[in-house]
């Protein structure tokens, strides 16, 4: 994004009218536009949970996410997907690390990404972001009724990976 979002709530809700957003893999396309690297960047980061507050922004994200999801099967990830927008999924997983891990794990993709940020400030903006999504009054962070808690802050990629494929099966 080149301008900041800030101030009229109806450009914002505006935003992700009328767009085209597509993920494939691990790249996200805006109007055909791969924006993946900019997603993980501080300023991305710092903005997404005011954002995020802002209730007409939510409704026209979590119709967007709904439309999505019932193209195809899908593994969609967010912080209120089983709470909000898929509340009726086969399988909610509630992903979770300490932010200490999820601080170095951040630090070492932007490092091989040539991401800003340093290991405190990354910790911090995550701390902070935390904070805000579990208070805010449109789709809190919160794990969602049903959900299975996969708390990875000691496992690896690929135990990760094992564990919720198991619980994808499990779950038919």
């Amino acid at each position: 994004m080149r301008k900041p979002l800030r101030g009229d709530h109806g450009s914002l809700t505006g935003v992700g009218q009328g767009r085209q957003a597509r993920g494939r893999d691990v790249a996200v396309e805006i109007d055909g536009r791969d924006v993946s690297g900019m997603l993980r960047t501080m300023a991305i980061d710092r903005g997404a949970s005011s954002v995020a507050t802002l209730a007409s922004v939510r409704a026209v994200l979590v119709d967007r996410q709904r439309s999505i999801a019932g193209e195809a099967s899908i593994v969609m990830v967010g912080r209120d997907i089983g709470t909000v927008v898929l509340r009726d999924a086969e399988l909610k997983v509630f992903l979770t690390a300490s932010a200490a891990e999820r601080a170095k794990r951040r630090h070492i993709q932007n490092q091989e990404t040539s991401v800003e940020g340093t290991y405190e400030e990354i910790l911090a903006a995550l701390e902070t972001r935390d904070r805000n999504d579990s208070g805010r009054a449109a789709s809190p962070l919160m794990m969602a009724e049903g959900a299975v808690e996969v708390d990875s802050t000691n496992m690896s990629l690929d135990e990760v990976v094992e564990t919720i494929s198991t619980l994808a099966i499990a779950a038919g």
